[in-house]
């Protein structure tokens, strides 16, 4: 269990529409991690708009920048932490699960917006960054 503010939460799910290269991403992960570390259930993160990059393998990230999927990797496999991507924002921005082109990194899962439904609504709350 895990106090946030007033109220305890025992479920969280997470939404992030901020791109990967923006600082608010080293936030969502800190803030993700601190939740898990904490013993908060955390149902799963939900991954629209912008937020989506983080999914992209074919973004390269320089060696000395922080690097943000790698982190998300971490936590996914340590914590088996859901990590759904909507494929509808994904494929207007150039990402896709086609044989062809596939460029979404194994780690998440090609989901919808009823899945964000489903996260929001079994959450106690939701957090977007």
């Amino acid at each position: 269990m895990y106090r946030l503010e007033s109220k305890t939460v025992n479920k969280l799910s997470v939404m992030i529409t901020t791109p990967p290269y923006n600082n608010l991403s080293v936030t969502a992960l800190n803030y993700v991690e601190t939740a898990l570390k904490a013993g908060v259930e955390l149902i799963g993160v939900f991954f629209y708009q912008d937020g989506v990059m983080h999914a992209n393998t074919n973004t390269q990230v320089a060696s000395d920048e922080f690097q943000v999927l790698s982190h998300w990797q971490r936590l996914h496999q340590e914590y088996k932490l859901p990590l759904h991507l909507c494929i509808t924002a994904a494929e207007k921005r150039g990402i896709s699960d086609e044989q062809s082109t596939q460029n979404i990194h194994p780690i998440f899962t090609v989901s919808g917006l009823g899945e964000l439904v489903e996260l929001s609504t079994t959450a106690d709350r939701m957090v977007q960054f």
